[in-house]
């Protein structure tokens, strides 16, 4: 992911420009190896500035929700749009032997859900859809991504299915994956964009994107305003 500083003029509005990718989206996120650094694409698409210690940002044009209709850890047809439509979503594609920033996005999410149950009440937590779309299919089964995410929280949704599908659908989310590889060692890896996705409850769009630097805090921060569908 790179950023570009519009104007350096205190008196001009900031802004952050990101890395865009195939597809019409207003940004693209760039692959990572789950341990290596993001790799920027090409043209640039702007978004609102919050701010340069916050690792969320507020898209000025949202994403559309992608139609993807997957296989969820208990192998039943889930349809993305269908299963989430008036809910606010949270949306991450990862793979359950990443060695770092998958199980670490996943837990900061879960504790901080954890954490505003304590604050609010329950019926405001309910409807609230945690995502985690694999990019690694061929290994992570139905049985498998049940097992991973059980460890973390069994509320998290966990969906698995065809790569193809899968690519399709980060792609309309700016997420750039690649089909698994083998490392130097022999070692299995998927790269894929490392961002988290959060859909509005009001207009079902995705407007606020976190980046792997986001921490339990910020999200459990968040979290009461994106459950209403406002911005952080």
């Amino acid at each position: 992911m790179t950023k570009n500083t519009m104007n350096t003029s205190r008196a001009r509005r900031a802004r952050k420009t990101y890395a865009a990718g195939a597809l019409l989206v207003a940004a693209v996120l760039g692959l990572s190896a789950c341990g290596s650094e993001d790799a920027s694409t090409t043209a640039v698409a702007e978004v609102s500035d919050t701010g340069p210690t916050k690792a969320s940002t507020v898209l000025d044009q949202p994403f559309v929700k992608p139609d993807l209709v997957l296989t969820d850890t208990e192998g039943k047809s889930y349809d993305l749009r269908k299963e989430t439509k008036g809910k606010p979503t949270l949306i991450y594609f990862g793979y359950t032997n990443c060695p770092d920033v998958c199980p670490l996005t996943m837990n900061n999410i879960a504790v901080a859900k954890k954490e505003v149950s304590k604050k609010l009440p329950k019926s405001e937590l309910a409807n609230l859809r945690i995502v985690f779309v694999t990019t690694d299919p061929e290994r992570d089964t139905p049985a498998e991504l049940g097992k991973w995410l059980k460890g973390i929280d069994p509320e998290i949704v966990g969906l698995t299915g065809d790569f193809d599908k899968i690519q399709a659908g980060a792609l309309k989310l700016g997420i750039s994956i690649a089909p698994p590889t083998k490392d130097k060692n022999g070692k299995t890896v998927s790269e894929h964009g490392t961002q988290v996705i959060a859909f509005s409850p009001r207009t079902d769009a995705g407007y606020v994107l976190y980046d792997k630097s986001a921490t339990v805090q910020d999200y459990e921060k968040d979290l009461p305003k994106l459950l209403k569908g406002a911005k952080p």
